[in-house]
C-alpha cells in the first residue's frame, strides 16, 4: 500500500509546528543544562569544564586561583589523562605506596600515562603509623621511579582512624621522628624536598610549628586555610573531595597552588616554593631557576 500524500500546505504547516516544538525543547533543555551546570560548577572563567557536586562557599576563593590540579588513586578507576590535561589540569599527585607493603594498583599505569599526556605529576606515600619509618621509606623507594622531571614527592600524614589493622595514634615525639626519617629518605631518593600533606586534626596535634622549611599541602574543604590552620603557610590547598573533572569518572579531589602562573613555573623548575628559594638554594635544596622566565617571586 502506498503512503497517503499530504497536501503542500498541510505539510508545510506540520513542518513549522515540528520546528517550533523542537526549538522550544532545545531552549528548555539548554536552560535545564545551564541550571544543572551552575549547581555543580562554581563560577570560574579559568576552568569552565570543571565543577563540584557539593560546592562550598567557604572555599570559593580557590576557584579564582590560576593553577589547579588533582590527586589520583585507584579509586578514580581508569583515568583519561589526555582529557584531564586538556581540561587545564596543571598538576596531579598520584598515590604510590602506603605503609611498608601496599602499592596502589593503578600507580604505574597512572604515573606513565600522566607523563605521556604532559601533566606534571608527583608520587605520594600514605603513612601507616604501625610500620617502622625506615621500612616505609624503603618500600617507597622500591616502587617509585627516579624521574628528574617529576614534581617533588608527597608524604601524606594523617591519622589512620578508619584502618582495621592500625587505628591508633602514636605520641607526638614518635610521629615527628617517623616523619623526619621518611622525609629524609624520600628526598635522597628523588633529589627533591618532599611536600607534606596533612589535615586539620593531625596538623593541630602534631605539626604546628614543625617542618617550616618544607612546602605544605593542606586539606580544608569548608573554609580558607588561614581559618583552620594556625600560622601555617601553604603551597597547595585541597579544597574539595567532590570535584568533577573531564577524564575522571565520579568524584575527585581538586587542589590549587597558592601563586601565579610565573610562580608555578618557578616551582616546577626549582622543585622549591619560590618564596623559599633564596634561603634554601645555598643549602643545596633547590634547583637553579631561569632568570628570564622567573623575573620575581612576587609575580
Amino acid at each position: 500500500m502506498k503512503p497517503r500524500r499530504r497536501s503542500p500546505s498541510r505539510s508545510k504547516s506540520s513542518g513549522l509546528t515540528t520546528f517550533v516544538r523542537a526549538a522550544r525543547f532545545g531552549a528548555l533543555a539548554a536552560i535545564a543544562f545551564g541550571l544543572a551546570s551552575c549547581a555543580i560548577a562554581p563560577s570560574s572563567s579559568r576552568y569552565p569544564t570543571k565543577g563540584d557536586v557539593r560546592p562550598h562557599q567557604g572555599v570559593a576563593r580557590a576557584h579564582q586561583l590560576p593553577i589547579h590540579g588533582v590527586d589520583i588513586s585507584k579509586w578514580q578507576g581508569d583515568v583519561d589523562w589526555a582529557s584531564l590535561g586538556q581540561a587545564g589540569t596543571k598538576f596531579a599527585f598520584i598515590k604510590a605506596t602506603e605503609g611498608d607493603d601496599h602499592l596502589d594498583s593503578k600507580f604505574h599505569e597512572n604515573w606513565w600515562a600522566a607523563k605521556k599526556a604532559g601533566v606534571p605529576r608527583g608520587a605520594y606515600h600514605f603513612v601507616f603509623w604501625c610500620s617502622p619509618a625506615q621500612d616505609q621509606a624503603a618500600w617507597f623507594k622500591k616502587n617509585v621511579p627516579q624521574d628528574p622531571d617529576a614534581l617533588p614527592p608527597v608524604l601524606d600524614v594523617e591519622w589512620n582512624g578508619q584502618s582495621v589493622n592500625c587505628p591508633k595514634k602514636v605520641p607526638r615525639e614518635q610521629a615527628l621522628a617517623m616523619i623526619q626519617v621518611m622525609l629524609r629518605e624520600m628526598e635522597a631518593h628523588t633529589g627533591k624536598r618532599p611536600i607534606i600533606y596533612t589535615d586539620i586534626t593531625f596538623h593541630k596535634e602534631i605539626l604546628e610549628g614543625e617542618f617550616n622549611d618544607y612546602p605544605f599541602w593542606i586539606r580544608s574543604t569548608a573554609a580558607e586555610p588561614h581559618e583552620r590552620y594556625s600560622d601555617r603557610r601553604w603551597t597547595f590547598w585541597q579544597f574539595t573531595t567532590t570535584g568533577r573533572v573531564p577524564g575522571v569518572k565520579g568524584d575527585v579531589d581538586r587542589n590549587t597552588f597558592y601563586g601565579t602562573e610565573n610562580q608555578w613555573r618557578m616551582f616546577v623548575q626549582s622543585a622549591c616554593d619560590p618564596r623559599d628559594h633564596s634561603r634554601l638554594k645555598p643549602l643545596g635544596l633547590c634547583r637553579d631557576m631561569d632568570p628570564v622566565q622567573t623575573a620575581s617571586v612576587s609575580e
